[in-house]
């Protein structure tokens, strides 16, 4: 993106983003080192002056590093001079709209992991209205069981299976015991922070509201408060870790009586998983086996919405008689709505809301699908597609 004079790489810890960064510039301003943290809390600006591009990385840590290189960029607006990685500017920070561009990197999804060889393509299917639903695929449901505890973060999947779960533990712990408390939360007792992330984690896929997840993570006088978990969900956010899916609420439809409430993520898949002992040995009989799914789903549509310049979001009814796990939004407001199925067998009841939502909102739905598990591509009678995830790029 050569036209952008700044860009932020968003995501949380181990996606990657000082990898891709250092990639693309000539210098690289590490501002968790002490000396150069000294010399930027002293002089904001000297950062301006290094060798173009430059990476600051971990920028957060000396705050007025954002607004030295939003002054610098009013002054001179060309493209491909600033890279940034870590968190979101806080409140006290400008904004940096129209001078600092927000790029968001989450995990790694299946074909960028290197499993799969997608054939079926959400950019594609956007522009042009409607799914290619042809193909077939050898990846079996164990594959995606296995590609759900394996995570996405590239440091952790290149380690041994025993050991990629220990780092994930320890992604964890770092979390509650470091990242936390770096926010300037103070953790008067760090494991009921731990006991609200499995709440939240065993809430995956939900619309779940915070007072039963905290009813949830309570335990004895380990009940946190309601201005405690808003402290947490807070921090988290910033933090990449919850990655929440809005509801879709459309203007000038039929539509009524939509929840306002956000489905319910992590980052990752694998965190969830870890965070309620989700294994592969026990997934078939785990309660969480589908929504973890789903989970994978949702990762990978983020990721290719993206890309295909579409936004992502969830519907359900206030009443939950209809959802439908994803709305897939093009600029024009005409959608795409994907339901996730756990299996390879898809029936007239997986379909019941996305026909609903396609006879109540007519030419505004341009196709409708079911991301499952199976082994094939293909379309029902009642024009819905069936696709396979590990087909979907």
């Amino acid at each position: 993106m050569p036209d952008l004079p700044a860009i932020l790489l968003d995501g949380p810890k181990g996606v990657g983003k000082t990898s891709t960064a250092s990639q693309r510039v000539k210098t690289v301003v590490a501002v968790e080192t002490p000396a150069i943290a000294a010399r930027l809390t002293e002089e904001p600006s000297w950062i301006t002056g290094q060798e173009k591009p430059v990476l600051i990385d971990e920028w957060h840590r000396v705050e007025p590093v954002w607004d030295a290189i939003k002054r610098a960029v009013d002054e001179d607006s060309s493209g491909g001079q600033f890279l940034l990685t870590g968190s979101l500017p806080s409140g006290s920070t400008h904004s940096g709209a129209g001078r600092i561009t927000d790029i968001r990197m989450r995990p790694m999804i299946l074909p960028e992991r290197g499993v799969t060889t997608p054939s079926i393509f959400l950019d594609q299917a956007m522009d042009e209205g409607k799914f290619e639903a042809r193909g077939n695929s050898d990846f079996l449901l164990e594959d995606y069981i296995s590609e759900i505890v394996q995570s996405g973060f590239p440091g952790i999947r290149q380690l041994s299976r025993s050991n990629q779960q220990r780092a994930l533990e320890g992604y964890l712990n770092r979390l509650v015991d470091v990242d936390i408390p770096h926010f300037g939360l103070s953790l008067r007792k760090p494991a009921t922070l731990r006991s609200w992330l499995a709440a939240y984690a065993a809430s995956t896929g939900s619309t779940a509201s915070l007072n039963t997840i905290r009813d949830a993570a309570s335990a004895g006088d380990s009940s946190p408060s309601r201005i405690t978990t808003g402290n947490y969900l807070d921090a988290l956010t910033r933090l990449r870790i919850i990655d929440e899916l809005e509801p879709w609420l459309p203007q000038g439809t039929s539509l009524q009586r939509l929840t306002v409430s956000p489905k319910r993520y992590l980052a990752d898949p694998a965190l969830a998983a870890r965070l309620t002992n989700f294994t592969e040995k026990g997934a078939l009989t785990h309660d969480l086996t589908g929504a973890l799914f789903e989970h994978l789903v949702a990762l990978s549509l983020r990721v290719m919405a993206d890309t295909a310049g579409a936004k992502l979001f969830h519907l359900r009814t206030r009443d939950a008689r209809a959802e439908v796990d994803f709305i897939l939004q093009r600029p024009d407001g005409k959608i795409l709505a994907i339901e996730s199925k756990l299996g390879s067998r898809v029936t007239e009841k997986d379909t019941k809301h996305l026909l609903w939502l396609k006879n109540l909102l007519g030419d505004r739905v341009l196709d409708l699908a079911v991301v499952n598990t199976g082994a094939e591509a293909w379309r029902m009678s009642s024009g819905v597609a069936v696709i396979p995830l590990a087909l979907l790029g």
